[in-house]
């Protein structure tokens, strides 16, 4: 059982933990003859690849939105980042091994199906040329605006083995889509919902958005019951991380019309209370799915795994991520493009990857990364494995991130017991704060790179 009120009291600014070191901490001292020597080392390896291909173009801003995105409606824009795209496939296919076993492929933006039916099937078209060791059991995801989603669309995806959607809803009240700038009617989106199973589309996702402007338990309960009505496999439920700092459009959001942090936890408490009063099940910190899902599934057997597109079921593979801003990782790299079409195209123009930044991983970041991923995800952690794996005594390497625990443990969101770390119903709302001990970085960083949206 989860409390609610015990967990309100320990929201604090931190890292969503999406990586290990977390991004801030990648650097341009990663250098793209170090990325290579990365990537001819994952050819190796026996490990799968996971591609990632970035879409950043909307038509108009959504006020809360955190991606890179490129305002545009012309096609000639759209069409040479197409040429760029397949120019990056081709340099990156000469470094990897192609023979690798596809097992994911995302689309993610900006708004992937701002390109037209055409586009989408030259974009598809040109990732099986390059990489073309896929199957139907490759995952194939699309994010997608059902306000620019036909079926026309669909039908390419379909044909190009698309088999899993994510539809961007974040509220269905008209207040707060005015507020944010993002008009999108129920009736809109249960069309591309049904678009979607009308082509045998077999895993649908909503996402919703909590700590808008103008919401509140109440009204967000309308929500909540149209997105069950439209009976997704998987419910993502994010807190609105307000950034204006780092992001100039969400400064036109009125911050005396946001929920108060009491609201907040109420919106959240209501939702959680709702999905899972549904049957869903709750994957991590916001996400549910149907008990049948391979994300519940993997949840209890304790195989879920985290990274830069959320929980997922795919473990061991290596992420090459194309397009601006995408990141890849592999088991001891971050690879960051650059965010600006402007040196994005120069760096492809040179012959190069667009590489901006990076990390390389050592020994301890391998097993920091290990720790958190796992307490992230599953919420279980066995001491003695981790001794086996690495060649030491847990207790005493971590000694300082077990003594950070202690004040949660006597609070009972976490226990430890028989060598293992157990996370309570209502400390895995707060698991990010759980795992901050862990991190080697957090502490040791300058106050500008500390400024990170509350974990409530």
């Amino acid at each position: 059982m989860i409390d609610f009120k015990q967990f309100a009291k320990h929201s604090k600014p931190g890292p969503r933990y999406t990586s290990y070191p977390t991004a801030p901490e990648f650097h341009e001292g990663f250098t793209l003859e170090a990325y290579k020597r990365h990537i001819a080392a994952s050819n190796t390896s026996g490990r799968a690849l996971s591609l990632y291909f970035h879409i950043p173009f909307c038509r108009s801003a959504c006020y809360f939105c955190g991606c890179n995105v490129v305002y545009t409606s012309r096609e000639e824009n759209k069409e040479r980042y197409l040429d760029y795209l397949e120019q990056e496939m081709a340099l990156l296919a000469a470094e990897i091994d192609t023979r690798r076993f596809v097992a994911q492929i995302h689309f993610g933006g900006g708004t992937p199906t701002f390109l037209s039916a055409a586009q989408l099937k030259r974009l598809i078209t040109a990732i099986h040329k390059y990489f073309p060791n896929s199957s139907q059991e490759t995952e194939f995801g699309c994010e997608i605006d059902p306000r620019f989603f036909t079926a026309e669309q669909m039908a390419v995806m379909q044909k190009g083995g698309v088999n899993r959607i994510s539809f961007g809803v974040q509220d269905f009240d008209p207040q707060v889509q005015e507020a944010v700038h993002r008009i999108q009617s129920r009736e809109l989106t249960a069309q591309a919902v049904q678009i979607a199973r009308d082509h045998g589309v077999g895993s649908i996702n909503i996402d919703l958005i909590y700590g808008l402007p103008f919401q509140s338990a109440e009204r967000f309960a309308y929500t909540l019951k149209e997105t069950l009505a439209l009976d997704p496999d998987r419910i993502a439920l994010f807190n609105y991380a307000h950034v204006p700092w780092l992001k100039k459009t969400m400064r036109k959001i009125d911050e005396t019309t946001l929920p108060t942090p009491e609201e907040k936890l109420l919106i959240m408490q209501n939702a959680i209370e709702t999905f899972e009063g549904a049957g869903m099940v709750m994957i991590g910190m916001d996400h549910f799915a149907k008990p049948t899902d391979e994300l519940a599934l993997a949840l209890k057997n304790g195989t879920l795994h985290r990274n830069f597109q959320g929980y997922t079921t795919l473990r061991g593979t290596d992420l090459f991520g194309l397009g601006l801003t995408s990141i890849g990782e592999g088991a001891d790299f971050y690879a960051q493009n650059f965010r600006d079409m402007g040196p994005y195209e120069a760096a492809i123009d040179a012959g190069h990857l667009p590489l901006m930044r990076g990390f390389s991983l050592d020994q301890e970041d391998r097993l920091r990364k290990q720790v958190i991923m796992q307490l992230m995800s599953n919420f279980t952690l066995d001491m003695a494995a981790f001794d086996r794996e690495y060649n030491l005594t847990f207790e005493e390497h971590f000694a300082d991130a077990l003594k950070a625990l202690e004040p949660y443990e006597q609070e009972g969101l976490v226990e430890i017991r028989d060598r293992k770390i157990l996370i309570s119903d209502t400390g895995r709302l707060l698991v990010s704060n759980l795992v901050m001990g862990f991190d080697a970085y957090l502490q040791k960083a300058p106050e500008e790179r500390r400024r990170f949206s509350k974990t409530i």
